[in-house]
């Protein structure tokens, strides 16, 4: 019969490249994984990871090993969730992480909602603008906006959004509309956390420096500014969409507006969904979509 012992471990290091991040995510010590991939090793008499004080990395024969364990180990997970998912009601602990304004006015309420039809579940929110670790920080989901820049997690397009450059009509008759990119050095943008806004001219993304008197972390607070007349600035329709609707605030630059950007559900690749993270993704999607 096949020795399993080691496997997991190995899996674990060979996808985190590190035997301390492999114990996190297995929750077990990193000498115990250490001791199991040794093992491992003695009894394949072959050498799987090369490593040095600072790096852990894949050998050659630990490559083809490893696609053969990932593959076993994938059917083995996706048996457990086949047994799993017969448990319709999600319940445990779900920890979610999302930006603060659009997850004080989007995705908390529907996650409320979610715990209302399924109050056997524990759901933690942390919302919060720094980009913080998945994997060591244990957390299920994390929402992003706009573009993704990390390879090394999965993501779930949930829904879209659409930025918006605007100012108030008093702005715009003192001083005047921008007919295009370049006239914006001209005027008085008001920034939040980037020092550039984003565009589309000539079918690609085009990043614009701007700057102006104000800066600040706030949506709200920038489309206060915005509507008495201080400057431009650029938010998603979250923001500005009522008073764009109402007259207090006017479009700009429609022609260059960017294509709708993405709203993700990120997780890590490592870590099958359990039935409550996919009940709960597949509940956002269809609120969102």
């Amino acid at each position: 019969m096949f020795n399993w012992e080691g496997v997991s471990e190995f899996v674990a290091v060979a996808e985190a490249e590190s035997f301390t991040k492999a114990a996190k995510q297995l929750g077990i010590s990193t000498a115990q994984v250490s001791r199991q991939v040794s093992a491992l090793e003695t009894r394949m008499a072959t050498k799987l990871f090369h490593r040095t004080t600072r790096k852990v990395s894949v050998s050659e024969v630990g490559r083809i090993y490893y696609q053969h364990c990932r593959q076993v180990l994938n059917g083995l997970e996706e048996a457990e969730r086949a047994i799993t998912n017969l448990q319709s009601t999600p319940r445990g602990l779900l920890k979610i992480t999302a930006p603060v304004t659009y997850g004080e006015k989007t995705l908390a309420p529907l996650v409320n909602d979610f715990i209302a039809k399924y109050p056997e579940l524990e759901v933690k929110i942390n919302l919060t603008n720094q980009n913080v670790d998945l994997i060591d920080d244990g957390y299920d989901l994390a929402i992003r906006l706009g573009q993704l820049k990390d390879s090394s997690i999965m993501a779930k397009r949930l829904g879209s959004r659409t930025q918006y450059v605007c100012a108030s009509p008093d702005y715009v008759s003192t001083f005047g509309i921008p007919h295009s990119l370049s006239e914006l050095e001209q005027h008085n943008c008001l920034l939040g956390t980037l020092d550039y806004w984003r565009f589309q001219e000539n079918g690609k993304t085009r990043n614009v420096r701007v700057k102006g008197n104000l800066i600040c972390n706030s949506g709200y607070a920038l489309v206060d500014a915005a509507i008495k007349g201080i400057g431009i600035i650029q938010l998603p329709e979250y923001y500005v969409l009522p008073f764009l609707e109402d007259g207090q605030l006017v479009p700009l630059l429609e022609q260059n507006r960017q294509p709708k950007e993405g709203i993700w559900a990120l997780y890590p690749h490592n870590r099958h969904l359990s039935p409550k993270v996919r009940m709960l993704l597949d509940y956002l999607s269809e609120a969102l979509s």
